[in-house]
């Protein structure tokens, strides 16, 4: 009988001890809320309009907001709205995995593709199996309204200084700015090489493969500013490749302190051949200074001159004629092979004649310029 009477004496300490571990030691705890398994709202909806077509992008969500990972596919719902309007629901039978990039696009209806341009903003919401969310995306704006004429009658040439592109002026009337962008293509990439022992220092950059250009009134792709808004002068060119240009115009506004754009349709394509056909730049400053020779020195005659700065230049040539006995015609006194510096020594020169000089340059391609500015000088005699 002595262990039963034992047991019952501890039985009232064993009660209390699980009453206060369920308790959670005597203090009362939040009351938790109930788990509704919401997944977490999306975070990067992006919306892009190209025409009158809209295209939005975002990545679905990996958990709920109980932090666990979210099992089969969840439902995908897409509503747009105007300014303080209510949100038209645009899509609500898409449903994607877990962690993967959604898509969506649409045409835009009459009454949102015409008018003025305007804010149109998309929202997207993840909805458990009851229907219930835990909040909207971020809010991702486009411009609603009639889009910009497609850009006609693009044409290019060729310069020295980069393509010049021109095309048809706007007639229609816009309500909004607009400007020009035109998309560049290089068709002509160069194999990249690997470093090595013999690789030339400061190497140009290799061209990026594709590049816009906006084009505003300020003539901001290198053309001159004009009030039509029809040319644009691309600086930032290579000559001997080939390019593909498009061109779009775009219209903009500015909505809460952030710039908005509406574009029109890309124009046709056409193709740019970049040959380099363009002789060096003319030098510059071209001097001669005679020397009468002294202590059984030769008589000479010094040139020097600007160099000339530009790209590729395989150097000079020295050109002369005589005032009297040669009919003026000029000849070539320096070496086949070009002038690496902007200077040249002329010991064969006679007292007391006159001699005029010109200088041209040479790029690597052979092609030569101008010749320069004359200079004269005549031999002092002994």
């Amino acid at each position: 009988m002595r262990p039963v009477s034992r047991l019952l004496w501890l039985t009232p300490w064993l009660a209390l001890a699980a009453c206060l571990l369920v308790s959670g030691c005597g203090t009362p705890g939040a009351p938790l809320p109930p788990s509704l398994k919401l997944p977490d709202p999306v975070t990067d909806l992006s919306a892009s309009r190209t025409g009158n077509q809209v295209t939005l992008a975002w990545t679905t969500s990996k958990k709920n907001t109980d932090k666990l990972l979210l099992k089969g596919e969840t439902p995908v719902c897409i509503c747009r709205k105007e300014a303080a309007g209510p949100c038209a629901q645009v899509a609500n039978s898409l449903s994607l995995a877990p962690g993967t990039s959604g898509s969506f696009s649409e045409t835009l209806p009459l009454a949102l593709a015409s008018g003025p341009p305007r804010p149109l903003t998309y929202i997207l919401e993840l909805p458990n199996r009851n229907g219930r969310s835990a909040g909207p995306s971020n809010p991702a704006t486009i411009l609603a309204g009639q889009a910009p004429a497609v850009v006609a009658g693009l044409s290019a040439i060729v310069r020295k200084d980069g393509i010049a592109l021109r095309w048809a002026p706007d007639a229609s009337s816009q309500s909004a700015p607009t400007a020009i962008r035109l998309h560049r293509k290089l068709l002509t990439p160069r194999p990249v090489e690997k470093p090595s022992s013999q690789t030339v220092l400061f190497a140009p950059e290799p061209e990026p493969l594709e590049r816009t250009l906006l084009v505003d009134r300020a003539g901001q792709a290198g053309g001159a500013p004009n009030s039509t808004l029809d040319r644009a002068l691309d600086t930032d060119i290579r000559l001997g490749e080939t390019y593909e240009y498009r061109a779009q115009r775009v219209a903009r506004i500015s909505v809460d302190g952030r710039v908005l754009e509406l574009a029109g349709e890309l124009s046709a394509p056409i193709r740019v051949e970049a040959l380099d056909i363009f002789p060096p730049a003319v030098p510059t400053a071209l001097a001669a200074v005679a020397n009468a020779g002294q202590d059984g020195a030769p008589p000479s005659i010094d040139l020097i001159w600007q160099p000339v700065p530009d790209a590729g230049l395989a150097g000079y040539a020295v050109y002369r004629r005589e005032e009297e006995g040669s009919g003026g015609v000029w000849r070539r006194i320096s070496p086949a092979e070009p002038l690496n510096a902007p200077a040249f020594h002329d010991a064969h020169v006679q007292p007391g004649r006159s001699y005029r000089y010109a200088v041209t340059a040479i790029d690597e391609r052979g092609h030569e310029s101008a010749r320069s500015a004359e200079a004269q000088e005549t031999v002092p005699t002994p």
